[in-house]
This record gives C-alpha cells, sequence and structure tokens, in this order.
C-alpha cells in the first residue's frame, strides 16, 4: 500500500492543500491520503488560528467527495507540539508494510535538516515534493538531504521525490487578510468550507 501524508494547521483548509495532492494521485499511485491538522506546528508562532476543532472540520469538509481521502485528528488529540517524526512513528506501527509519503512543498526542503530527528524521518518514510513556487529549483544542498528517485522507482523510506504538478497559488494567510477586509475568498477554498468559516464568522477579527 502507498500511502501520502499532508499534515498542516489547514487554517483555513484551501484549495491549495487539496488541488496539487490529488493533480499528482496516480502519479504517485497513493491507495489513500491521510491529512493531518496539527495541533500546534514547531515552525510556527501560536495565535491567530482558529481553533482545532473547527480546523479539523473544514479538511472534512473540503475532503467529502473522495473516498480515498480521509482526516486523521491524532495530532489534535495528542495535545502537544506537533512533531512529524511522532505521526509517522504512530503510523509506521498502524501500517508496517506501507510505503509513507510525507508530503511537503517545495519551500519546505531547505529546512528539513531543522526537522525534529530528521535521520528517523527518513527510516520511516520518503518525503514527495511539491511545486508551491512558480520558479521552483532544486539546489545541490537540497538534494543531499537524501536520495532523490522517481515517483515509481522510490523504496518504502528514505527518499526525496519530486513530484510534477502546477503551482496553486493560494495561501491561508491571504484568506485569512480578504476575511479580516470583508473581501470574497469564493474560488479559493471549497464552498462548503465558505459557508462554514462565515457561519461560524472565524478569522473576522484581527488579533492583537
Amino acid at each position: 500500500m502507498n500511502i501520502g501524508i499532508c499534515g498542516g494547521t489547514f487554517d483555513p483548509f484551501h484549495r491549495g492543500h487539496l488541488d496539487p495532492v490529488l493533480a499528482v494521485r496516480e502519479q504517485m499511485r497513493w491507495d489513500r491520503i491521510l491529512y493531518i491538522p496539527a495541533y500546534r506546528q514547531p515552525f510556527k508562532a501560536a495565535g491567530g488560528s482558529a481553533s482545532g476543532y473547527h480546523r479539523f472540520a473544514m479538511a472534512v469538509l473540503a475532503t467529502r467527495e473522495h473516498d480515498d481521502l480521509f482526516v486523521l485528528p491524532m495530532e489534535l488529540e495528542r495535545g502537544e507540539t506537533s512533531y512529524s517524526v511522532d505521526t509517522l512513528e504512530a503510523l509506521r506501527r498502524e501500517y508496517p508494510d506501507a510505503t509513507l509519503d510525507w508530503i511537503i512543498g517545495d519551500d519546505n526542503v531547505a529546512d528539513l535538516g531543522k526537522w525534529k530527528n530528521i535521520d528517523r524521518i527518513f527510516e520511516l518514510a520518503n518525503f514527495v515534493v511539491l511545486t508551491r513556487t512558480v520558479a521552483a529549483s532544486r539546489s545541490e544542498e537540497d538534494e543531499g538531504l537524501a536520495i532523490c528517485a522517481m515517483p515509481l522507482d522510490r523504496a518504502g523510506a528514505g527518499n526525496i521525490v519530486y513530484a510534477s504538478n502546477d503551482t496553486v497559488p493560494i495561501s491561508a494567510t491571504e484568506i485569512r487578510q480578504r476575511l479580516r477586509e470583508g473581501e470574497p475568498i469564493d474560488g479559493l477554498v471549497d464552498p462548503l468550507v465558505s459557508r462554514y468559516i462565515h457561519h461560524y464568522r472565524l478569522y473576522q477579527e484581527p488579533h492583537a
């Protein structure tokens, strides 16, 4: 079994979290894709976000039409800073024989050396890199982090795989800013996510 894993705050969940992943699903031959909202990410400042409950609900709404997409509350239930290595340890126990692919954007590759227990992560999973920036490039430093492989040649763990996808230039920061300023977010998020945000008046007021 091949499993794609996408972690993040999803604050809110938008098209940029979904469309690129769906675009490479067949290329990567993922049997299922797991979205895992973080309780608190180690590289992001606290504050200014919707609750874990709301972020989980928005992810469920946005992925509802896809039977092979699942939203897991495991990091929210853990209730502490979310480290990928801890999540992968738990997933490896549940799926001992699966290929686990942790999905990241190309803007995260240069910082992989800062991730907690990165050597152990490479023992547990691969990284699949999606294009977020239009002028994406791979440096020699980036490629030195692990053996790069073509998607269908990857082993069960230890590789960095560069997938091919169109960019979706949407950011959660932009969406929150538009909501604070009373601007529409049509086309940036799923219609049900938009309704959910407006119903609960999420992101309406600037945070101190």
